[in-house]
């Protein structure tokens, strides 16, 4: 008996799911902890997937309520190859209305509290976003409106 024939599609998502099942099996210790606070409901109620695959990509932490992914980098990430590969997968998820967030591994294991403050700020803003009016401004609200008299 011959196997069913698969489309490039079904290919495809075959070896994404494996490749995020690898992942997940082999996280770094930063995605570890990291996995450990989102157990702990550190981002509330929000439901965050590691290891997910969107598009043509597998994401490291991904909530589909806030469309908000987290990305944990390691050391290979400064590679020129790997900062162009970064540059074109979050211009690709940007365009789609995803939001970003990258944190380096090292970062997050030198200074968890703040790496994790980093992040809560993220998911904050993508739950409650300002008008970008207010968000591009540095001052504190209520100042730079009016001239004085």
């Amino acid at each position: 008996m011959t196997p069913p024939q698969t489309t490039r599609a079904q290919r495809r998502a075959l070896m994404k799911r494996d490749a995020a099942r690898s992942l997940r099996n082999d996280a770094s210790k930063a995605e570890r902890i990291l996995w450990s606070y989102r157990r702990g409901k550190k981002f509330g109620s929000l439901k965050f997937r590691r290891q997910q695959a969107i598009g043509p990509y597998v994401v490291d932490f991904y909530c589909s309520e806030l469309k908000l992914f987290v990305e944990l980098d390691g050391e290979q990430h400064g590679e020129d190859k790997a900062v162009a590969y970064d540059a074109a997968r979050d211009k690709w998820l940007l365009s789609r209305g995803f939001g970003v967030v990258r944190v380096l591994n090292h970062d997050f294991l030198a200074d968890t509290r703040y790496a994790i403050e980093v992040i809560s700020h993220a998911v904050k803003e993508r739950v409650s976003p300002l008008p970008e009016a207010l968000r591009a401004s540095t001052l504190p609200q209520g100042e730079g409106g009016k001239e004085s008299e």
